[in-house]
């Protein structure tokens, strides 16, 4: 025991704080996420620790006592949100005005994103590598001003990078499981399958972040995943989509929304250790999109050639197809054709896009990772609704069955349901 003391007069606190569940013994050198006790003890992967922390606040100074178990460091990390939540100084009203942002913004990133692929229909691979590594070097712009103009610390630039990295793998693994699986799948199977998501993510938020759930909180999301269903299938025979489809390709885009939920977690995750480490104060968004987006760019290059084949493009031809898709995308060369629209759609799209996922990301970090995605998943019968009309490049439109209307109905009931507020205990003791 470490103890520290000018008065022998002493009030003890005990800090409201919620224990993550020890998943993975601390001392493993192989354990996940190591999360060290002390900021100058950084392990490349994290334990899940429990230990307790207690404050003792004297008359006329203060001294911080801290037991270590035997068997293993230990850390409190307070829950996020409406679960009991993460110490800022963050109001309803903050979180309500973010996460309208983030809806408006994500209905705009889809309708833009299909606008986008009218000049671009030949070439949504190129449009893919574009996003992936032209956001690094746009965020990596942006983290670089920041810390020129004192926002970000060498603190939060030097926060351990094997927390990025294992994101950047996660969200790899998940846009190359997708793919493939995508490739496979009948267009109404595929955002069925990906609603697992929101599953995946009250699963692992359990497990990984020690979240509780009340009833009202776990059934309200399975009513937004169900409401999604309803309005994206829109009647469609869905007993007979998947007739023919091998078993594997199905497990593998579920496993596409496991690894991508994965990665939200541990990003919640990051920003929860972060303030700890960094004594209060709140990690940077731009560190975690440019390190985050750094590794996932890496891992996508490594990948690179068999996502070329997987699209029917031989990797000996990528450069000429960049070139082609380049062309494309600005709308100049001799050989472009059918690109009316370039290069207005797809900018529009990538700045809707970049705007989206720096306020979703924000949202997380305000809020946490389950509402974020409540929010995103929100946007789908919204952009739906939108893009049943006649837009500009796309005048023809479509009609929207009653499968749609109920869907969104269910939708609308499962936010409610989850947003319907809950007895708290108190947890401070003095």
């Amino acid at each position: 025991m470490e103890s520290r003391s000018l008065s022998s007069q002493t009030i003890r606190a005990k800090l409201p704080t919620q224990s993550l569940p020890r998943a993975f013994n601390g001392s493993n050198p192989k354990s996940l996420f190591s999360l060290p006790s002390s900021p100058s003890r950084i392990s490349p992967i994290m334990p899940l620790l429990t230990s307790s922390r207690r404050l003792e606040i004297h008359r006329r100074s203060t001294s911080f006592t801290r037991q270590t178990s035997n068997s293993s460091s230990k850390f409190r990390a307070p829950a996020v949100g409406s679960d009991s939540g993460r110490q800022l100084d963050v109001t309803r009203e903050l979180i309500v005005l973010n996460s309208a942002l983030t809806l408006v913004l994500g209905v705009g990133n889809r309708v833009l994103y299909k606008l986008a692929l009218v000049p671009m229909k030949e070439y949504p691979f190129f449009l893919a590598q574009l996003t992936t590594f032209g956001y690094l070097a746009i965020y990596l712009s942006i983290l670089y001003a920041r810390y020129r103009a004192g926002i970000v610390t060498k603190e939060m630039v030097a926060y351990p990078k094997s927390r990025f990295l294992l994101i950047g793998f996660l969200e790899a693994l998940g846009v190359i499981c997708g793919m493939y699986a995508g490739a496979m799948l009948p267009g109404p199977a595929i955002p069925i399958l990906s609603q697992t998501f929101l599953v995946w993510q009250l699963t692992l938020s359990v497990f990984i972040l020690g979240r509780t759930y009340s009833v009202n909180q776990i059934a309200g999301c399975l009513l937004v995943a169900a409401g999604v269903v309803l309005a994206v299938t829109s009647g469609s025979e869905s007993n007979q989509m998947l007739a023919g489809i091998a078993f594997v390709w199905p497990v593998l885009m579920v496993a596409s929304s496991a690894f991508q939920a994965a990665a939200s977690i541990i990003k919640e995750f990051v920003f929860i250790d972060a303030a700890s480490r960094l004594k209060g104060k709140v990690l940077d968004i731009f560190v975690v999109n440019s390190f985050g987006s750094g590794f996932q760019a890496l891992f996508v290059l490594l990948f690179l050639p068999f996502l070329s084949n997987l699209k029917g493009i031989p990797f000996s031809e990528l450069p000429s197809f960049l070139k082609s898709g380049a062309g494309c995308f600005f709308n100049i060369g001799n050989n472009v054709s059918g690109c009316d629209g370039a290069p207005l759609l797809p900018l529009l799209y990538i700045f809707t896009n970049i705007a989206f996922n720096i306020s979703a990301l924000n949202l997380m970090k305000i809020s946490s990772a389950v509402i974020s995605s409540l929010v995103v998943m929100s946007s789908v019968p919204l952009s739906m609704y939108l893009l049943s009309m006649p837009l500009p490049y796309l005048p023809q439109g479509s009609s929207l069955s009653p499968f749609f209307l109920l869907g969104s109905a269910v939708l609308l009931i499962g936010l409610i349901l989850y947003n319907i507020p809950r007895t708290q205990k108190q947890d401070t003791e003095l």
